[in-house]
């Protein structure tokens, strides 16, 4: 398991837009903590900086004892999985093979250019599908599979990793509430378990609620909100979500009646 330490970060893209302004937080290891906001706040941002993806334009990330740079990125990849919200499987392959893909950054790198699996990497992505409940589609191709079980493979695949993190980037978003819940549960149980870090963007504050340890809540590239999912009470989400001062809109409106 692994803290994440993000001090200071801000991101500016070419274009000028600023996803992130001194974005400060520290994440204990072995927690689940939830990322709300609005679309646009910057959670996506946040995310692909912590693992390398994006580069902020000045601060810094810590993911254990290492500071993330462009000179140890293949090693911190290593110790962090990616769930996405659009499963980012490789259709045509078959569900063992994408799980598969989880130990590449375990393999060297002629092994990982030629796809060269060793007989643990099988028995370690088998026991990933074992925890996702998906044994019995191991050969299927992942395009035969419905949304939940997509994700389930994604996770999977993450699992095989065998991370010290897992960031899950709307993991939920096409899913109906029930899958929802699944793939939510699915995610804490991995956390309490295996001692995982995992950090989710959520819209649904519902979820939230009942998964969190603690919630990082983002407005316009800023944090407003971090502490406790039982704090996200009214005035905490009108403060997260409201985008037009005190004025409350019908979608702002169905947020808080989860307050």
């Amino acid at each position: 398991m692994s803290q994440i330490i993000i001090k200071d970060v801000a991101k500016r893209y070419a274009n000028g837009f600023n996803a992130l302004k001194g974005v400060s937080a520290e994440i204990p290891a072995g927690s689940f903590t939830v990322i709300l906001g609005p679309s646009g706040a910057g959670k996506s941002t946040l995310l692909r900086t912590i693992n390398g993806l994006e580069t902020p334009t000045s601060g810094s990330v810590q993911i254990g004892q290492q500071t993330v740079t462009h000179t140890n990125l293949r090693e911190v990849r290593s110790q962090v999985g990616m769930v996405f919200q659009h499963f980012n499987l490789v259709d045509r392959l078959s569900v063992m093979a994408n799980v598969l893909t989880g130990r590449l950054s375990h393999r060297s790198w002629l092994g990982s250019l030629f796809y060269l699996f060793q007989r643990g990497d099988m028995d370690i992505a088998h026991e990933a599908l074992i925890r996702v409940g998906l044994t019995d589609k191991a050969w299927n191709r992942a395009d035969r599979l419905s949304g939940g079980q997509q994700q389930r493979v994604g996770i999977a695949r993450a699992l095989a990793q065998q991370p010290r993190v897992i960031l899950a980037d709307e993991p939920v978003a096409s899913l109906d509430p029930v899958t929802s819940e699944e793939i939510m549960g699915l995610l804490r149980e991995i956390c309490t378990r295996d001692g995982i870090t995992v950090v989710v963007n959520l819209h649904q504050v519902e979820l939230a609620k009942r998964f969190a340890d603690r919630v990082i809540g983002l407005n316009d590239g800023f944090v407003v909100y971090d502490g406790p999912a039982s704090g996200l009470d009214r005035a905490t989400l009108s403060r997260i979500y409201n985008r037009n001062g005190d004025q409350i809109d019908e979608q702002l409106e169905t947020m808080l009646a989860y307050a």
